[in-house]
């Protein structure tokens, strides 16, 4: 940390406060890590010698837990290599005033480690007979849309809201790489397990940390593995012909094919641990299959053929649509361009490809249906990617707790007649009706980093959360993002007076749909500005785009037709029921009524309103609900850190004039389109 008398102000410690660590710190400690231990070990050691050295408490370390004698020892910790443990996961119990934690090796005994921290007093109470942690997805990745060069258009970390890169400086990897094991040591504390550490638009220079610049990569993969986290690659399709001088990337080309081998044998080379790679390819400008006559089933196996002999993998990923669409043309739908490209493959792709598909079919909206690719590949391995950076929920500088909405989506059962969950899918879990003896197969979870350079990692501190979130939820999706919250809070703000939890989870808890309805209605989508990165109103920002991002709102009505009968198709890419109920007005849910249908403006919802009052009443209500979180925050001056509480105000100052601006244009718009007026008699300009 650096003194705030001669530089700037230290690095906000997350969730991890050395307070946070009193509870643990200040009893009598005995940790095993085994002979085996690695950095890992190491790493638990250290953690558990600075808390007993901060909070007054003792440690005893042993070289294995058949040696460990518990009789004077508070909290027991130990390495059992007998094959009863999973690697990452570990049994907590608590018998005669003494409580174990077993794992299967120390990276589990990492993971139990913070579970006893996160636990706190608690831990230390009743008697238990036993709670078994294992992580429900086997890769839960972080991917950092980091450039080393600042990119003219998109900054040092693209959809980024939290400063420039903890990785990147000055055209180059960091030579102080002490906040990236800051950093390694949040994401260790929640079970993330995997770090891609640059853009998936990968531009000149990053796509040569390939080729030269491999001994820095191996210099961040040193302090990302204390801490259990792997370290990847995003990659250029193009690779062979930009790095290695080939007159073709062509995936069948035998040459190309050598250039991949010959370069992942030099990757695993520098790093013996290294991950594997993340490719977005045919996808908004980047090279890919499609120039040769090849599909991505082709370009993928041609990566994961060079990487197999090293146990690597490759993240492919299915965000591939037309971006120079026609918006005259009502037929060609974005939405459905990932299962038109990727579902005819399946079965196609070899073992170690993950196909990564973003949760919703369009782009990491604040409301969309979830996407039918996660259902439609049963032979294919695939992950589910989030989004916890908020590049459509409020940059960074609004409240929008995500993990309600990443829970609905981990939990919406897409498969098997609704009986099998996107979580289940993504993790290879049965459903209740999957057929016995079928094929599963596990890809993992997925999410683009929120954090920078900032003083608070995440610009808002608030926005914290959402990475703490991302990660416990990567681990267990059926845990509830409240209590999630409650572990976020007890830990950033440990001892804290009850008025901070109260007013925190006040703003938080459904601080999601509080944005959603001061923004697009109905899962309509969009509406962001496209000059300002896509923050704040713009209603036909899109509309006229060659992106595919249309509302199609007229005189009439509103709404995108996605129909099999009258529209795009759309709605037949899903399996029963979810075909049937989206397809037909009756059924289809009101959240994503302008998702799948075109209605008129005085079609009644199931809540009994009109979509056009809908629209009118859940804006200014929504911002009513805003303007009340100011002088809540403000009654808390003086009970949290003094520059946290003035970050936040300054920010829900910002939240509360965007949300206004909102509410106005959006009114206002669909009051000139229409000409239906508000009901309730509120001004509309």
């Amino acid at each position: 940390m650096t003194d705030r008398t001669t530089g700037p102000p230290p690095v906000h410690p997350a969730w991890l406060p050395d307070a946070a660590f009193a509870p643990v710190g200040s009893r009598r400690v005995l940790v095993a890590p085994g002979p085996d231990a690695g950095p890992v070990g190491e790493t638990v050691v250290a953690e558990l010698r600075r808390a007993t050295a901060a909070h007054g408490g003792a440690l005893t370390v042993v070289d294995a837990a058949d040696a460990a004698d518990d009789r004077h020892h508070d909290l027991v910790l130990g390495v059992v290599t007998d094959g009863t443990q999973h690697p990452e996961g570990f049994t907590r119990r608590r018998s005669g005033g003494v409580t174990t934690v077993v794992a299967g090796s120390a990276t589990g005994l990492l993971y139990g480690l913070h579970d006893v921290v996160r636990l706190g007093e608690r831990a230390f109470e009743a008697d238990d007979e036993g709670v078994v942690e294992l992580p429900v997805a086997p890769v839960r990745m972080l991917d950092h849309w980091d450039n080393i060069d600042v990119h003219p258009v998109m900054g040092q970390v693209e959809r980024g809201y939290a400063g420039g890169s903890i990785f990147y400086a000055d055209g180059r990897v960091r030579d102080d790489l002490s906040r990236v094991a800051d950093y390694a040591r949040l994401l260790g504390s929640i079970g993330v397990n995997a770090v891609a550490i640059n853009n998936v638009n990968v531009h000149a220079t990053e796509a040569r940390l390939l080729t030269d610049g491999l001994a820095d990569v191996a210099r961040v993969a040193d302090v990302f593995r204390p801490h259990g986290v792997r370290t990847y690659l995003s990659v250029s399709f193009g690779s062979p012909m930009r790095l290695g001088g080939l007159a073709t990337n062509d995936p069948l080309d035998p040459d190309v094919q050598a250039w991949w081998a010959a370069t992942a044998d030099r990757v695993w080379a520098a790093v013996p641990d290294f991950g594997g790679f993340v490719v977005k390819a045919d996808s908004e400008g980047q090279p890919g299959p499609f120039a040769y006559g090849r599909d991505h089933a082709d370009g993928a196996n041609l990566l994961a053929r060079a990487v197999a002999p090293h146990g690597g993998t490759v993240f492919w990923r299915a965000f591939v649509y037309n971006h120079e669409q026609d918006w005259r043309d009502r037929r060609t739908d974005r939405a459905r361009a990932a299962y038109d490209h990727f579902a005819p493959l399946d079965g196609r792709f070899d073992d170690n490809v993950v196909l990564q598909v973003k949760y919703g079919p369009l782009d990491f909206q604040v409301r969309e249906a979830v996407s039918p690719v996660i259902a439609a590949m049963p032979r294919t391995r695939v992950a589910v990617e989030l989004q916890v950076t908020q590049e459509y929920t409020g940059h960074q500088k609004h409240v929008c707790y995500l993990g309600p909405l990443w829970s609905d989506v981990l939990g919406f059962p897409l498969a098997e007649d609704a009986t099998r969950t996107v979580a289940d899918i993504a993790s290879g879990l049965p459903g209740p009706r999957t057929p016995e003896g079928a094929e599963l197969r596990a890809g993992g979870i997925t999410a683009v980093s929120n954090v920078g350079d900032d003083e608070f990692w995440t610009g808002h501190p608030l926005a914290q959360a959402n990475l703490y979130a991302y990660g416990r939820l990567a681990w267990d999706p059926s845990a509830d993002p409240v209590a999630l919250l409650d572990e976020w809070l007890d830990l950033t703000f440990p001892g804290a007076d009850p008025r901070v939890r109260e007013t925190l989870h006040a703003f938080m808890d459904d601080s999601w749909l509080t944005y959603e309805k001061y923004t697009a209605p109905l899962g309509v989508c969009f509406m962001v500005d496209p000059l300002r990165g896509h923050y704040g109103p713009n209603v036909d920002g899109y509309e006229y785009s060659r992106w595919g991002t249309y509302h199609f709102a007229d005189r009439d009505g509103i709404g995108v037709d996605r129909t099999v009968a009258t529209g795009t198709g759309f709605t037949g890419q899903y399996q029963a029921p979810w075909d049937a109920v989206y397809e037909d007005l009756a059924t289809c849910p009101d959240e994503l009524l302008l998702f799948f249908h075109h209605v008129p403006y005085e079609h009644v919802l199931k809540s009994g309103t009109t979509v056009i009052q809908h629209i009118y009443d859940t804006r200014a209500d929504a911002v009513d609900v805003v303007e009340s979180w100011v002088p809540r925050w403000e009654a808390l001056r003086g009970l949290v850190d003094d520059r946290l509480h003035a970050r936040v105000a300054e920010r829900l100052a910002e939240q509360v004039r965007s949300a206004t601006e909102w509410r106005d244009q959006v009114r206002t718009y669909f009051f000139r389109k229409s000409g239906v007026p508000d009901a309730s008699g509120r001004p509309i300009y």
